[in-house]
């Protein structure tokens, strides 16, 4: 699913920003990606967070940026859904966000603000879940990011297949 405008706008710092949610809809979508029913609820201790609460909490991420970029900011803490609708709610969310980064709409808040918050913050979850998906025993394979064929506007669960994966 993408949300590319037809006019891509000029504001290179916007086109930076979807080009960063483009990257962390492509991490995302292979670490979420075939993961097992029982992933949802894995435990690594008793003091870590399972990795619904996580997609949940970056899906609440990606819905703050917006308010902020929207100008409306607001912080909700949402509790887990079921694994496949946390997954739908968190790239619904990230798509919303780039279709507004995409659009003419004013854009409202410090673009580096923006990634030094919930961006880094939601990438940084990501390795998380990777590192979970390791530790609950269904690893995700490593790969060559920098070839990753990667596209602002290209920010569903749907990614190009990776150009260069590790063993």
């Amino acid at each position: 699913m993408t949300s590319a405008s037809a006019t891509p706008s000029p504001d290179p710092a916007r086109q930076l920003v979807r080009h960063i949610l483009a990257t962390l809809a492509y991490r995302a979508a292979k670490v979420l990606r075939d993961a097992p029913a029982d992933f949802a609820g894995f435990h690594a201790s008793e003091t870590t967070r399972t990795p619904a609460q996580i997609l949940a909490h970056m899906g609440d991420l990606m819905d703050w940026a917006l308010s902020i970029v929207s100008g409306k900011q607001a912080w909700h803490d949402s509790k887990p859904l079921a694994w496949p609708q946390e997954v739908s709610r968190f790239f619904a969310a990230v798509t919303a966000l780039d279709a507004y980064l995409a659009s003419e709409q004013p854009l409202h808040g410090d673009p580096g603000k923006l990634f030094q918050g919930g961006l880094a913050d939601a990438l940084t979850h990501t390795g998380q879940l990777a590192m979970l998906r390791r530790m609950a025993g269904c690893p995700v394979r490593g790969e060559n990011y920098y070839l990753a064929r990667i596209e602002a506007g290209r920010v569903g669960l749907d990614q190009a297949a990776p150009a260069r994966e590790f063993d």
